[in-house]
């Protein structure tokens, strides 16, 4: 929902144009966005506008997408919001499983973007597409807004899905900053969540996280196969994105040295051996070995470790599950139980500047001990380039990264 990190595209390969002097001379060409090698100064610009242009595009179609649900014309932004009593809401769910709630929490951003009805439009066709599977999961809108009546996004989804609303008739104490109003907007998500479905798995998704095809055949494998008897192997919860640019070998977490060091040891054998058959070597060179190792993880690193993991799509049994780290909080999946665990630590945290509450959540369950994960590749792709928190001022222009 506010979380600055700035996004990029889902996909593997990033285009931008080139400088050049005659129109003719002019060609597109292929860079690799999160590459060591790839040129932010030659391209970055044209490819953060190039991004925006599509997020804008994306946005228009989700609002005339919805529109033509309700029959409303395209132009008409006012229609009324429809928040129902939560009780009401409880009482249609009363003695219905719910395996998975997924909840969007919502507010106000550049209206122009509709991140909001991207979103919606994302998870009302990945369910669609999962078809019976999904049946039992159910879709709700968390309006945190201060004015919640003139979100306009919000309003035109609770025409057709359920709503609610923070501040709707309700006195809410200020929080003393933004990052503590966010960590409290959260948690109130969260319970609603809970109290309105009992499920067995919460997805909390902000409004910037649009989910990809494979969402939730990753989701059925993590829950089914990953972790069959414990839900989430008792971790407090599930990352489903980690930047893109946070996601290269050269990181702290211990882990990518190992999974770089195997991809290397198993680059380097691949290639030795085509080179004993090459060059007809009948002996087994551990110089050469060493060599095409090293290569291997240089053009890994070069090539930028984002891309190999877009290789794992081929099958959810091919995700990784790896420890996680403190950023970010864009999709997160709890266990009913580590979600009733979370409510309690959040109420213990005071969020502050430099301490928002992916930070303070993650610095908690390492002093609790406890774990927590996250799925590679990322299942959702972060589209928000602008922040509900921390914001841009007039005239700046907001980049990939």
């Amino acid at each position: 929902m506010r979380t600055v990190h700035t996004p990029g595209p889902a996909g593997a390969i990033a285009i931008a144009h080139t400088p050049c002097g005659a129109p003719s001379h002019c060609t597109a060409v292929v860079r690799f966005l999160y590459s060591p090698l790839f040129s932010r100064k030659l391209y970055l610009q044209q490819l953060s506008q190039d991004f925006l242009q599509q997020n804008l595009k994306d946005g228009t179609n989700a609002l005339k997408h919805f529109h033509s649900i309700l029959s409303t014309e395209s132009s008409n932004l006012s229609m009324s919001c429809n928040h129902r009593p939560m009780e009401s809401m409880k009482a249609s769910h009363t003695g219905t499983g719910t395996p998975l709630a997924i909840t969007i929490i919502t507010t106000r951003r550049r209206p122009e973007y509709h991140y909001l009805l991207q979103v919606a439009i994302g998870f009302l066709d990945r369910l669609n597409d999962c078809g019976t599977d999904c049946s039992g999961f159910k879709l709700l809108v968390c309006n945190v807004d201060p004015q919640p009546n003139i979100h306009t996004d919000a309003c035109l989804l609770s025409q057709l899905l359920p709503v609610v609303a923070r501040y709707l008739n309700t006195h809410v104490a200020e929080a003393p900053n933004r990052f503590e109003q966010e960590k409290q907007d959260y948690a109130y998500c969260l319970s609603q969540s809970l109290e309105l479905y009992a499920p067995e798995y919460v997805l909390l998704a902000e409004d910037d996280a649009v989910p990809l095809a494979d969402i939730f055949s990753a989701f059925f494998q993590l829950v089914q196969v990953r972790f069959p008897k414990e839900p989430l192997g008792g971790g407090l919860y599930a990352k489903l994105y980690h930047p893109e640019r946070l996601q290269g070998y050269l990181n702290p977490e211990p882990m990518r040295i190992v999974e770089w060091i195997g991809l290397g040891v198993f680059g380097g054998l691949v290639l030795t051996w085509l080179y004993t058959i090459i060059f007809y070597r009948s002996r087994f060179s551990w110089c050469v070995f060493v060599a095409l190792t090293i290569y291997t993880m240089l053009l890994a690193e070069l090539a930028g470790r984002h891309y190999l993991l877009e290789l794992r799509r081929m099958s959810p049994a091919l995700y990784n599950v790896v420890p996680a780290t403190e950023c970010c909080t864009p999709a997160m999946l709890f266990s009913e139980a580590s979600a009733w665990r979370t409510l309690d630590y959040l109420k213990e945290l005071q969020c502050k500047p430099g301490y928002a509450k992916d930070i303070a959540l993650y610095k908690e369950l390492k002093k609790r001990k406890e774990r927590a994960w996250a799925i590679e590749p990322n299942l959702v792709k972060h589209v928000g380039m602008f922040s509900s928190v921390r914001g841009w001022y007039e005239g700046e222009e907001p980049k990939l990264l």
